[in-house]
């Protein structure tokens, strides 16, 4: 066991150091921390934003107009993580498309494969790396979100801003399991890119098919949808049931991703 971790620790750290020292990583980065400030600017003080939502709706109560009560901090953060993850949709294929993808190019795949390495600790420690990475992406948002939220009164409870982040990287978790899944069939980044951005697509968009389906095929078939459950967290509610469909994507893609580079490892013998 403890060769084990300290297998997943050094893949782990050998990822880690890639993204920051990757050109790539710090434009996506960049490219993500300049949309997210104009989801953040858009949100609160658009023409349909709630700032002047607000004022339109006071401007209505000093008139006498029955109005409203709007919780403006929870409205906030869930349109925030709202876009947020619409936003991932985008980062994530990009993200995972060279983990495996990179190493097929390079010719170090056949390395890992035939290494001494279990398959499940390249996968845990690339992805846990991965993770890591997006996570130093998705914490200086938090600073916005404190200045925004910090005035209000009577004052947001922080378990919805923690559970809301914490669905985010769940979600993300998810989504780049199976984009290393799929960047371990091929040794084209920009092939593995679009297959994850398809998968990802029919995964989130899952119960509108069981919509059309209907009946008990098309609740159970509802339940796989990556959008229902991630909704359920940024509304502040800690579901177990998402938290076990998260789980269960992330354990997945890991478990696929192993079977994949096995089947590699056996070619070579």
């Amino acid at each position: 066991m403890g060769i084990v971790l300290a297998n997943i620790i050094a893949i782990y750290r050998r990822e880690l150091q890639s993204y920051f020292v990757s050109p790539l990583a710090y434009a996506i980065a960049g490219v993500f921390w300049f949309i997210s400030g104009l989801f953040f600017v858009t949100i609160l003080f658009g023409p349909d934003g709630i700032l002047p939502a607000v004022a339109a709706i006071d401007l209505q109560g000093q008139q006498g107009v029955p109005v409203p009560l709007i919780d403006v901090p929870y409205e906030f953060i869930r349109a925030f993580l709202d876009r947020m993850g619409w936003l991932l949709l985008f980062i994530l294929p990009i993200l995972s498309m060279g983990l495996y993808a990179e190493e097929r190019k390079r010719g170090t795949l056949e390395l890992l494969a035939t290494s001494p390495l279990t398959n499940w600790a390249v996968a845990v420690g690339k992805l846990l790396g991965v993770v890591t990475f997006l996570i130093t992406m998705v914490a200086p948002l938090l600073i916005f979100e404190a200045i925004a939220i910090g005035a209000s009164n009577p004052p947001m409870s922080p378990v919805i801003l923690l559970v809301g982040h914490l669905g985010l990287i769940l979600l993300a978790a998810a989504i780049l399991s199976l984009g290393m899944f799929i960047s371990s069939l091929t040794d084209s980044t920009i092939l593995a890119a679009v297959m994850t951005f398809a998968l990802v697509l029919l995964l989130l968009f899952v119960d509108l098919i069981a919509k059309s389906i209907g009946g008990p095929v098309g609740e159970a078939i509802a339940h796989l949808s990556l959008l229902k459950h991630f909704n359920t967290f940024i509304q502040g509610i800690f579901d177990t049931s998402a938290l076990i469909l998260f789980a269960s994507y992330i354990f997945l893609g890991i478990f696929l991703t192993a079977q994949s580079i096995d089947a590699l490892r056996f070619q070579r013998q």
